[in-house]
């Protein structure tokens, strides 16, 4: 495995809080990098968002929840969460509100999370970002995390110190 990848072990939910405040903390430092979520339904990616986006200052008045009709959920979080799910989406199309995020100025990008991307055409995803796949494998879940770009490589050695931190704490 790369630096550019890291492949954890979340087999509780505590496990998946833990991840998810690890996130909050590595993506969140502006400019946000966007997270992609990929994984079978039930796989636990709002589970996750939900973990991330109530770490973050705010989350916890945020009212966290699949944005499975709305196709996007914005969260007083700071900085502020997009949470986006595109499942509903028709493949290769890409939705305004989530393309106006991505191409936000750095001083004003909010955080975005966004589930079934690969509903997306690739070529609108950013030169930087971060990816996590979920999977379920017997009792277990796993998350497989890759960066794309430099930018978010270096999110992702942050990801891995605060993991790393957390399981020393």
């Amino acid at each position: 495995m790369t630096n550019t990848a890291l492949e954890l072990d979340i087999s509780s939910l505590r496990d998946t809080a833990r991840l998810g405040a690890a996130l909050a903390e590595s993506l969140a430092a502006p400019p946000p990098i966007p997270l992609f979520l990929r994984g079978a339904l039930g796989a636990g990616k709002t589970t996750l968002i939900r973990f991330l986006a109530g770490a973050l200052p705010g989350g916890q008045e945020a009212e966290i929840s699949s944005p499975s009709f709305t196709l996007c959920n914005v969260y007083p979080t700071v900085p502020e969460t997009r949470h986006f799910d595109l499942y509903r989406l028709e493949a290769g199309q890409a939705p305004e509100e989530l393309m106006e995020a991505l191409e936000a100025p750095p001083w004003k990008r909010p955080l975005v999370l966004a589930e079934w991307p690969d509903r997306l055409p690739p070529e609108l995803l950013p030169p930087d970002c971060l990816h996590c796949r979920l999977t379920w494998e017997k009792n277990h879940r796993r998350a497989f995390l890759e960066a794309d770009g430099k930018a978010a490589a270096v999110r992702l050695a942050l990801l891995r110190a605060a993991m790393l931190r957390q399981s020393e704490g």
